[in-house]
């Protein structure tokens, strides 16, 4: 992330501390309490102070991983990640060159700690640190199935265990509750209602087989060729589920948990409808975002996920005048979101449902209350004898994995297009 912008923003945070003195000090010097209008100036002055420093924050560890990668891929970063990875490099060739059946284990030891994009890797036993690592074999699995999954990008908390037992994610669904009592009076109980999340272990699987000359040409790129087909096979399966998925025999989809935010007026079953007509256009948007808690609002992984058609729908939006508002309400995003709406980075995910009738097209809240579960990574393995009598080498790769929306209270919403 670029310095620049990072000194911009600290210019503006000072701006806005500066001017909130300025009304303090006024007030404290004519011996006075706050005006209304300075009251609310001032409250709005303090949530952009801590927007600011949550963006600064934001860009200062965007800007230190980018040098701890780039020091990574010049060599001389970790040499722990760099050993690591060199050494399951070198399993991919043996098992290439030296016809190693062993399986080798692709461990998503280089998930990024981070929102906007990111994950959130949450370790039940292991404490080591998740940072990036070299590109190479170890990486690319992961990476092509991030890129095939935009809820991972836009921030789903991952967790990762050595074994595939059931684990049980514990949730509320309703908070204690506090009220006035009188002296002497009886303390009225309130307790909160707990229950829990079960999340299990489905098995992503496919297998790819090569020539036996291709895996002897060393002129070939097979370790990206592999990477890409492992990463995005297992990638498109897991994501189309992390959507929508059933919760019968696969993961329980966003979608089947995400509760009701804002639906479309007659009219409007394919479409936003006009930008020109109140509660259509961009206002459905707006009534979106508007229908999220706040506290979901406020959490860094806060954002959209929609169909790229659904995104150039937006930003086609047409003032009654004739030019393009769309164009202003989507800007530009994060590293690895295709824009932003009303602060809030979006992503494209091919898995949300297109506009129709009645489809749930936009969705809008916490991402970190979707957890997504794995099984000690991604399993490759190699044989030589499956298809002996063809002189073909297959390989395969195998992924456990589930996931659940674990806060099914609001955290996430969705825009509904109208039934006609």
């Amino acid at each position: 992330m670029s310095s620049e912008l990072v000194r911009r923003v600290k210019e503006n945070r000072t701006a806005a501390w500066n001017e909130a003195k300025r009304i303090a000090d006024r007030a404290a010097d004519e011996n006075r309490s706050f005006t209304a209008e300075e009251d609310s100036r001032w409250r709005k002055l303090l949530a952009d102070l801590e927007l600011f420093d949550e963006r600064i924050a934001q860009l200062e560890n965007d800007e230190r991983r980018a040098e701890e990668a780039s020091a990574i891929l010049s060599g001389h970063g970790n040499g722990r990640r760099y050993q690591r990875s060199t050494e399951l490099a070198d399993d991919f060739r043996s098992m290439i060159l030296e016809r190693n059946p062993r399986p080798i284990d692709v461990r998503w030891e280089n998930a990024r700690s981070a929102y906007q994009p990111g994950l959130e890797r949450r370790g039940l036993v292991t404490t080591s640190p998740a940072n990036m690592a070299p590109v190479s074999f170890y990486g690319r699995l992961v990476e092509h199935m991030v890129e095939s999954s935009a809820v991972l990008r836009a921030g789903a908390t991952l967790l990762t265990t050595t074994s595939g037992e059931t684990l049980r994610v514990p949730r509320t669904s309703a908070l204690s509750t506090a009220s006035i009592v009188s002296e002497g009076g009886t303390i009225p109980a309130s307790d909160p209602t707990l229950s829990s999340v079960s999340l299990g272990a489905f098995k992503y699987a496919f297998s790819v087989q090569v020539s036996s000359e291709l895996v002897q040409d060393s002129g070939v790129d097979l370790e990206g060729y592999l990477a890409r087909e492992a990463g995005q096979a297992i990638g498109l399966g897991l994501g189309a589920h992390l959507v929508n998925g059933t919760g019968s025999g696969q993961p329980r989809g966003v979608i089947l948990d995400a509760t009701t935010g804002a639906t479309g007026p007659t009219g409007t079953a394919s479409s936003f409808g006009t930008q020109g007509t109140a509660g259509q256009g961009t206002d459905l948007i707006y009534d979106l975002f508007g229908s999220l808690a706040e506290p979901y609002v406020m959490q860094p992984a806060a954002g959209w996920l929609l169909r790229n058609a659904t995104l150039t729908a937006i930003r086609k939006l047409k003032a009654t005048t004739g030019e393009t508002a769309g164009t202003e309400f989507v800007t530009d995003g994060p590293a690895g979101a295709s824009g932003a709406m009303i602060g809030k980075p979006a992503f494209i995910d091919p898995f949300v449902p297109a506009m129709g009738a009645g489809a749930k097209s936009v969705l809008f809240g916490d991402w970190s209350r979707y957890f997504v579960r794995m099984v000690n990574g991604i399993r490759f393995e190699r044989s030589d004898d499956y298809a002996f009598n063809s002189d073909l080498v297959t390989f395969r790769a195998i992924l456990r994995a589930d996931a659940a929306l674990v806060d099914t209270t609001g955290a996430i919403k969705w825009f509904a297009n109208s039934a006609s």
